[in-house]
């Protein structure tokens, strides 16, 4: 099962909920936990792996042979992301509007158009000291595109035959969140009982509801009742699979680092709960947990 961890803003605990997640269900079998922010991957100062393979992340950039080039312009044309322009009898590539998609090269009558591959970043693969898989992205600064980063990381042959990923995703609501729900099975939504959390709660459901992924909720830091939240729910008809509430224990033992499952340990047996009601939601076999429909 792939389960990616999502929230519309950054801040309110997604990572939190996501490394606690793995490490939950690392006994259960082969499980990998990813971290899909690459341009701020925080994720290993919680789990603290020993990174065993490194690769190198990187884009391919069209390069234009102009002895073959007849500078047709079809390259231009389809370029969606205007990377490619004709300036007289010359064209044009600008390699920081590059996504790699390969449409230039593909569409040129004259195959006239190679690819170099560029590196932008790196892949990190390693093992934490509790037998969880772990795995993440980085993005070297200044590189624009982070894209491409995480669709590779998210193709590593390693994924093929495990049980489960956790796919920490970026904060926000941009292209890097799509494109790490993007395939998965599952998306579990952290927010807070707040205006900001509500607000970009909505924005995610939007995407959610465009790729037409089944999601489930997790609200953190939670202090009493929240009715805008509540009433957010009873519309989407989102299930609220765990609840963490405001300790101040919490927040000392995160800050040094710990994970929620080490500050707390009963948790352990509620991310399997959790995972036990997604598999429910999606009608997985064997699956025997109901799924928590309450409201907040």
């Amino acid at each position: 099962m792939r389960i990616a961890v999502a929230s519309g803003k950054g801040g309110t605990g997604k990572t939190t909920v996501a490394t606690s997640l793995a490490l939950s269900l690392a006994p259960r079998g082969n499980v990998w936990y990813v971290d899909c922010d690459v341009e701020a991957p925080n994720g290993h100062i919680f789990l603290k792996p020993q990174f065993n393979q490194a690769l190198p992340a990187g884009i391919r950039i069209p390069k234009i042979d102009p002895e073959l080039c007849s500078l047709c312009g079809r390259c231009v044309e389809v370029c969606q992301f205007h990377a490619l322009a004709k300036i007289g009898k010359t064209i044009l590539v600008f390699p920081q509007l590059c996504h790699g998609c390969g449409s230039c090269t593909w569409n040129c009558p004259e195959q006239a158009i190679t690819e170099q591959f560029t590196p932008i970043g790196s892949l990190e693969l390693g093992r934490t000291e509790s037998g969880l898989n772990f795995a993440h992205g980085i993005l070297t600064i200044s590189e624009p595109m982070a894209t491409p980063v995480i669709r590779q990381l998210k193709r590593q042959q390693q994924f093929t035959d495990c049980d489960v990923i956790v796919f920490d995703a970026p904060p926000g609501a941009s292209c890097s969140v799509v494109e790490t729900l993007r395939g998965v099975d599952f998306v579990l939504l952290v927010t807070e009982p707040t205006p900001f959390g509500l607000h970009d709660l909505k924005q995610m459901l939007g995407i959610v509801s465009e790729m037409g992924l089944p999601a489930g909720l997790v609200i953190n830091r939670e202090s009493g009742a929240y009715p805008p939240l509540a009433e957010l729910c009873a519309s989407a008809k989102l299930p609220v699979l765990m609840r963490i509430p405001f300790n101040r224990q919490y927040a000392e033992g995160l800050a040094k680092g710990q994970t929620l499952i080490q500050i707390a340990p009963e948790y352990v047996k509620l991310f399997q709960e959790v995972y036990d009601q997604i598999s429910t939601i999606l009608n997985l076999p064997g699956s025997q947990a109901e799924p928590n429909q309450e409201k907040p």
